[in-house]
């Protein structure tokens, strides 16, 4: 048997070859997608022909990632629950979709990936591998072996000389890509205990930002953010640029309390610097150049939208659907932001677009010769209409 492996070089994957050439004398193929995680993937590839693997694909995905998976979701405002952004649940349909074009190329029985049977993972990969190719074999390795903690994994590691980068004082479950990177696991999974300064590594704490607001552009066509500060940029060196500015001003920090699709709640830590900017800017934008029934509509399936990226369904026909209204809505949000970040704040200083709605002749409190104010005497009493006939029942 052949199994392509999901592979990321952590603790569980760096088990899971091993374990899989155990109990399934299979052959493994591991795959690693560099979706921006600024790792040394010669190192990575090294390290898993040296735990077993019997060959490793490695592929630069970045621009894919944000122009067929980050942009679209973005051009959705989509936020699941609290204010998640979404940075994991948006990379893994992508990794699962070159993993099954690997297996189809590599004529491989099977897939494989490290996500526990707890979480939203195994669900977001397993539902890609199904939609793309329907008798795919899937080993889920949490889901079979005999581990039942980090733990057990990191003393495992130890006794077969795999080396990871986990510990028992520092177990977290980390996940980093272009978009974000996220904390689970460990000293997080008490929900009153703040997370330890030394954790972070994207975006400085907000009292250590500088003393001056930095004030920055952003350009956008149909939604998309295509320029910073008149530089146009391709999706991914705009977000490496915009990670660090934000970032070295305090911005793009959370840390919620999530419903996971299986059931059970999490505590998830995040760093979305540059995904936070853009969230707010691309907001800034449509509110000068969507009209409002429109953009009301939008606005209603939003949630529903945001579900199906975080429970898996990222190629399913309804998200699919939803995505090509979605994209119908943002023809004419072009235009620029202007945006002030000031210790984790990022704030709207400035919105302009060749197709804006808003008109300062009606807007303003000032005399004008557009709106004759007495129209609003009948307007006001068709729509109070249903209300008076409701007291004469």
């Amino acid at each position: 048997m052949k199994i392509i492996l999901a592979y990321s070089g952590g603790l569980d994957t760096s088990v899971a070859i091993k374990w899989l050439k155990e109990n399934y004398n299979a052959q493994v193929v591991a795959f690693c997608a560099d979706i921006g995680q600024e790792e040394n993937f010669d190192e990575i590839a090294e390290k898993a022909l040296k735990t077993g693997a019997s060959n490793v694909y490695i592929e630069d995905l970045k621009e894919e990632f944000v122009k067929e998976y980050i942009f679209p979701m973005l051009r959705a405002n989509a936020v699941y629950e609290t204010g998640y952004l979404m940075g994991t649940s948006i990379a893994r349909p992508l990794i699962a979709k070159k993993q099954i074009e690997i297996a189809i190329k590599e004529k491989a029985e099977a897939v494989a990936h490290g996500a526990t049977g707890k979480g939203n993972d195994q669900v977001r990969f397993e539902l890609t591998y199904y939609a793309l190719k329907p008798d795919i074999k899937v080993i889920a390795p949490w889901r079979e072996w005999k581990f039942d903690s980090r733990s057990c994994l990191i003393e495992y590691a130890k006794e077969h000389n795999i080396p990871v980068q986990a510990t028992k004082e520092k177990p977290y479950s980390i996940d980093k890509n272009l978009f974000h990177i996220s904390y689970e696991g460990g000293i997080l999974e008490d929900p009153w205990r703040e997370p330890p300064e030394d954790m972070y590594s994207m975006v400085v704490p907000p009292e250590k930002a500088p003393d001056k607001p930095v004030y920055i552009e952003i350009d956008y066509e149909e939604g998309n953010p295509v320029a910073l500060n008149g530089e146009r940029l391709s999706g991914a060196e705009l977000f490496q640029k915009l990670n660090k500015i934000a970032g070295e001003n305090g911005i793009g920090r959370v840390d919620i309390v999530e419903n996971r699709y299986v059931g059970i709640k999490s505590r998830g830590v995040y760093e979305t610097p540059a995904g936070t900017v853009l969230h707010i800017a691309h907001k800034a934008i449509e509110s000068i150049t969507m009209d409002r029934e429109l953009m009301h509509l939008r606005d209603s399936l939003i949630p529903r939208y945001a579900e199906l990226i975080y429970y898996g369904y990222w190629f399913s026909p309804e998200r699919l659907a939803l995505q090509k209204l979605i994209d119908e809505t943002q023809k004419n949000v072009a235009g620029t932001v202007r945006l002030k970040l000031y210790k984790g704040n990022c704030i709207v200083a400035g919105r302009k677009s060749p197709y804006c709605l808003y008109s300062k002749e009606l807007a303003t409190f000032e005399k004008d010769q557009v709106y004759n104010q007495k129209d609003a005497e009948g307007f006001i009493k068709i729509n109070a209409l249903r209300l008076r006939m409701l007291k004469n029942v």
